[in-house]
């Protein structure tokens, strides 16, 4: 179920089966499903900040009213309930690595507000479902992570880099591109949310790759592996944008067995692999 406010029906056009249906619809707004559930995923939301910034109101309601909604079918249909949250629950962190007995540190009337706190919203309304109604509800705090499929104009940073080293233009960082991101591969995000989905445990959980790495350290990876001759160019710094964001991944390893696989090299390709493909694509529609 998707609005399809940042998301693409491409990314589904590969799935054939009968078990799998596709319903266009904004969980803001009042759901209704026939039949029996399993259990809800909710991961209804702009992710990327310069999606968030476009949409700060759709960005709040999906992540209120959205969860709302959710947790309220999940309920009705006795069904368990996983929350997507996000590692921007820390805000720009003063406690680094960043475990989840941090209670972070948000700008709640920044720019980035919008997204922090309709997150830190949805986590509060899970646990108040979980409590008062004894709804089996779990979190995972997603951190930065990567992988074929994303949109050529996402506006993070893996895939701002490569669609600039791609088409020759400078790669931008904000600010000296010394703030420190930690970047996961998709493939072992879903397992690790697979495993978080079938465990017992409700308070959140951290998914994401410890391996730190600053933003400047990443454009010259990209460069690297894409063979350009691109340069990289600095911008202002967006206000309140993290310094430091790295897992502290303790609960998952010791609840979940679970920790990243897929080192930097080989998602890189993948992902580059992936991006090379899509921007062909789109060239030779413009033919």
């Amino acid at each position: 179920m998707d609005n399809l406010i940042t998301g693409s029906e491409d990314n589904i056009a590969h799935i054939d089966s009968p078990n799998f249906e596709f319903v266009r619809h904004d969980v803001s707004k009042f759901i209704k499903i026939e039949g029996d559930l399993d259990c809800v995923f909710h991961f209804a939301s702009p992710a990327s900040p310069p999606d968030y910034l476009k949409y700060p109101i759709q960005t709040l309601k999906v992540g209120s009213l959205g969860v709302h909604n959710t947790l309220g079918v999940a309920k009705a249909k006795n069904a368990s309930f996983l929350l997507a949250s996000t590692s921007e629950i820390y805000g720009d962190p003063e406690v680094h690595p960043q475990p989840e007995t941090y209670w972070g540190n948000v700008n709640t009337v920044g720019p980035r507000g919008v997204y922090d706190e309709a997150k830190r919203f949805g986590e509060a309304m899970t646990m108040a479902y979980h409590r008062s109604h004894q709804l089996n509800a779990k979190i995972v705090r997603i951190f930065n992570t990567y992988g074929p499929r994303m949109r050529l104009n996402d506006g993070r940073a893996i895939p701002n880099f490569l669609i600039q080293a791609l088409t020759g233009k400078d790669l931008t960082v904000y600010g000296d591109g010394s703030q420190t991101r930690s970047f996961c591969f998709v493939d072992d995000l879903v397992k690790g949310i697979f495993k978080l989905h079938l465990s017992d445990v409700h308070d959140p959980v951290n998914i994401g790759n410890p391996i730190e790495m600053s933003v400047r350290e990443m454009a010259e990876k990209i460069l690297q592996a894409t063979g350009s001759k691109s340069k990289i160019v600095e911008r202002p710094l967006p206000q309140d944008d993290p310094k430091v964001r790295r897992p502290d991944i303790s609960r998952a390893k010791g609840l979940l067995d679970w920790e990243p696989e897929i080192l930097l090299d080989h998602g890189l390709a993948s992902t580059l692999d992936y991006f090379r493909k899509a921007l062909n694509a789109e060239n030779s529609d413009k033919q």
